[in-house]
């Protein structure tokens, strides 16, 4: 279950990263619900999705806390 947990967090990003206020709600949700290891995971994908959207990189801020 935990794996597909970090599956559906990273689909969720991706369908609303179109909108930087939600991307960054969403990240909160998942930052409360996820494992350390699927939060690692999810930071190194963070940076490579938002290498290319300046617009998103603000919410890196919530993995940095």
């Amino acid at each position: 279950m935990s794996r597909s947990m970090y599956a559906y967090t990273k689909s969720i990003l991706e369908r609303v990263s179109f909108d930087p206020i939600l991307f960054c709600k969403e990240l909160e949700k998942a930052i409360k619900i996820l494992l350390p290891y699927e939060l690692e995971q999810l930071t190194e994908w963070l940076i490579s999705f938002t290498k290319e959207k300046p617009e998103l990189q603000q919410c890196l801020v919530y993995i940095n806390e």
